[in-house]
């Protein structure tokens, strides 16, 4: 599903790049020019976070072992650091604009504008559904709806220009979207450094994973406890539980997995049983071994 989405959001945004970009030449308008940048650095997130889903949808192999779902998180890393780079770009020309204002097509800016506010409106809704479960489908559906709003309100600056001549509006309506882009680009840039760090993915509570695997009928300690992201999907857990009355069995491990499926959105667990009376002799027990 989200496979035909990402495909029609990098058809429909391309063609809505280059219009941005011959009409924003034209009109003199670097609000469009700056929304082109923006929405050029949006197409390309898409297609590497299109890229990455069929990547993640490959068998394992000898040599990746996971497969390659990790790319999905390189996908989201990649996508926020290019796009913190256009906004520079823009937000620098757009300040030096702003000294030396220059006259623009204010008609012309309102129309091309309001085809963006359909594209990126269109774009988002492709990604609505499964936007809280995968941190790609999540930035597109924010790019793409952030994007519509922005458009939006260049519509109503070239409203404004063409009532007033203010020709500063142009590029001060070009620095707003800017710090728009960036204050959601850094969030992206968290969440994706994060999980690139293996760090324990916001869905996750590692506190109530640890108490209830310690609450566990027979389980004496856990220890070894390692929660992290394979891809923006698939999360995975590892850990040693000391059980002195010995293995429980297959059910007890199968009964594990089931519960920390849908009850924690781990669906990869490897769980190592020990049965020693004490932790001692495993040396990965102490906390401050990774």
């Amino acid at each position: 599903m989200h496979g035909r989405a990402f495909a029609i959001g990098i058809a429909l945004n391309a063609c809505f790049v280059f219009a941005e970009i011959l009409y924003g030449i034209q009109a003199n308008s670097l609000s469009l020019l700056a929304d082109a940048g923006h929405n050029a650095g949006d197409v390309l997130g898409l297609f590497l976070a299109g890229g990455a889903l069929i990547l993640s949808r490959r068998e394992p192999s000898e040599r990746y072992t996971y497969g390659l779902q990790s790319s999905s998180i390189m996908a989201a890393l990649a996508n926020a650091v290019l796009l913190l780079v256009a906004v520079g770009g823009v937000g620098w020309e757009a300040l030096t604009r702003l000294m030396h204002p220059e006259s623009s097509a204010g008609l012309t800016v309102m129309a091309v504008a309001a085809a963006g506010v359909c594209v990126n409106g269109f774009t988002a809704w492709l990604f609505m559904r499964g936007r809280e479960h995968d941190l790609n489908v999540r930035a597109a559906f924010r790019h793409m709806l952030a994007d519509a709003l922005i458009a939006f309100g260049v519509v109503i600056a070239g409203g404004i220009m063409l009532k007033t001549g203010w020709k500063w509006l142009d590029p001060a309506v070009s620095l707003i979207i800017s710090v728009i882009i960036i204050v959601g680009t850094v969030d992206l840039l968290k969440d994706s450094l994060n999980l690139a760090l293996h760090a324990v993915p916001e869905n996750v509570d590692l506190t109530a994973v640890r108490a209830y695997l310690a609450g566990l009928e027979g389980v004496a300690e856990v220890h070894d406890l390692h929660i992290w992201a394979m891809s923006t999907t698939e999360t995975a857990l590892s850990v040693h539980l000391l059980m002195p009355g010995g293995h429980p069995g297959n059910h007890f491990i199968m009964k594990i997995n089931e519960s920390l499926e849908h009850d924690h959105h781990i669906g990869h667990a490897t769980i190592q049983i020990e049965v020693a009376s004490t932790s001692e002799g495993c040396r990965l027990a102490s906390p401050h071994v990774a």
